[in-house]
């Protein structure tokens, strides 16, 4: 008998849970390796969740509309199908499979799974997940404690910020542990009598304060900023972009250009498409471009085009568009989402001149444009003319990115988009 534990997954580097939108299966159904199980939605991501393995469901812990912490367990598979259903001797009679309208009520109660399977433990007349009992243990809190708090997830059941709210109102207890901490911080705390609005973080938020603080805590940030001349480029565009549109169906932005000339400089220095793993170089043989998109509303996103340096400018620019659309629809899979090597933002698009970004690990290196701004400037001939003029920066991570490197990387950049005959890209 070899039952295998299906956690929630992570859909991206910033999400924390997920909400169990769709069951494909119920408990006592077999299932193919690959098939769909279940479907999940986040506030960035709606997905189908394939079956890693061919067995039959054992067990569905969670119901539909549930939103469960990234790493919980939520079905059971069980891949020797020669075991009876439930696990029962051979010739003992095995439960029948639960219909689909029973999953959300047999999963919400305790009496139809074993609490370890269930992930539920009973104390007294109140059930408890690992995560919450793992944060009481931490936190120095009594389960007996647990009983006096108010629980708002299925059939009463306490969940993560029931117990953090608890927390904070308790007083004595410790902070529940982060992935990474700020420094102290000198501000002394507000009470609810002082002029302010105290709003608790959402988990989203949380999380891209702990990558933050992390990201800057393992890599030292250089920054190498200058000034690239796009006036070549705006008329280009300015001429081009009205056939682009009717051809391709959506605009040719001047992001298009960006990430073509990235993708020659990663050409030119694979050390910055790499990442560090210990006292290791891992050099990508893939270049796989993220691009920073914002939803509003909902945030940043990055999703990744895959392959980048085997498509053209109009390969980038489709592959681009086609991601844009399914991060505005929030159609992005884990796929999407993942695997990137080096990336790009664009604070142009907010009327900013410059910015400093922070990488996203384990990448090496982000790259950030500001907008384009007619600014007088002296020529080589010593004439002053009004020139199209971009400001750039290329943060990296100095301990394999010396000064040198990453500076001659940006003006590869630079170089690319000042002398590009873009008519020959089309």
């Amino acid at each position: 008998m070899a039952r295998h534990e299906i956690v929630m997954p992570q859909m991206g580097e910033s999400i924390t849970n997920g909400t169990i939108t769709k069951w494909h299966k119920v408990p006592g159904d077999k299932i193919d390796l690959d098939e769909i199980l279940l479907e999940i939605s986040t506030d960035k991501v709606e997905s189908e969740i394939p079956s890693p393995m061919e067995g039959r469901i054992e067990e569905i812990l969670f119901p539909e509309g549930d939103t469960i912490d990234v790493g919980i367990v939520i079905a059971v598979i069980e891949d020797d199908l020669s075991v009876p259903f439930g696990g029962k001797a051979s010739g003992g009679s095995a439960p029948s499979p639960a219909k689909k309208e029973d999953v959300s009520a047999s999963t919400a109660s305790a009496s139809t799974a074993p609490a370890a399977a269930s992930q539920e433990t009973e104390e007294g007349r109140r059930f408890y997940t690992p995560l919450v009992k793992a944060m009481a243990k931490e936190n120095g809190v009594a389960l007996s404690e647990l009983a006096h708090i108010k629980g708002s997830g299925a059939a009463g059941r306490v969940n993560k910020a029931d117990f953090m709210n608890f927390l904070e109102n308790r007083g004595s207890a410790k902070p529940a542990p982060v992935a990474a901490k700020a420094p102290t911080s000198s501000v002394p705390a507000f009470s609810s009598g002082d002029r302010v609005e105290i709003i608790p973080m959402d988990n989203m938020r949380k999380v891209i304060a702990r990558n933050m603080i992390a990201s800057k805590m393992t890599s030292p940030h250089v920054n190498s900023i200058d000034t690239v001349d796009m006036t070549n480029l705006v008329k280009f565009r300015e001429g081009f972009k009205h056939e682009f549109k009717k051809q391709e169906g959506f605009a040719l932005t001047y992001t298009h250009f960006v990430l073509y000339a990235l993708v020659q400089a990663l050409k030119e220095f694979p050390q910055v498409n790499a990442s560090i793993d210990g006292d290791n170089i891992i050099m990508k043989k893939d270049i796989n471009l993220g691009c920073a998109v914002a939803v509003p509303g909902n945030g940043l996103v990055v999703p990744v085009i895959k392959g980048a340096d085997n498509l053209n400018i109009t390969g980038i620019a489709r592959s681009l568009n086609i991601l844009v659309e399914k991060a505005k629809t929030k159609k992005l899979t884990m796929d999407d989402l993942t695997g990137g090597t080096y990336t790009f933002t664009n604070n142009g698009s907010f009327g900013i001149l410059a910015a400093t970004p922070v990488i996203l690990q384990p990448q090496l290196g982000i790259f950030c444009v500001g907008t384009i701004k007619k600014t007088p400037v002296v020529t080589k001939d010593d004439a002053i003319a009004i020139r199209q003029i971009m400001y750039s920066t290329h943060t990296y991570d100095h301990r394999l990115i010396d000064g040198e490197q990453g500076s001659k990387f940006l003006k590869h950049v630079h170089n690319t988009l000042e002398n590009m005959d873009a008519k020959s890209l089309f």
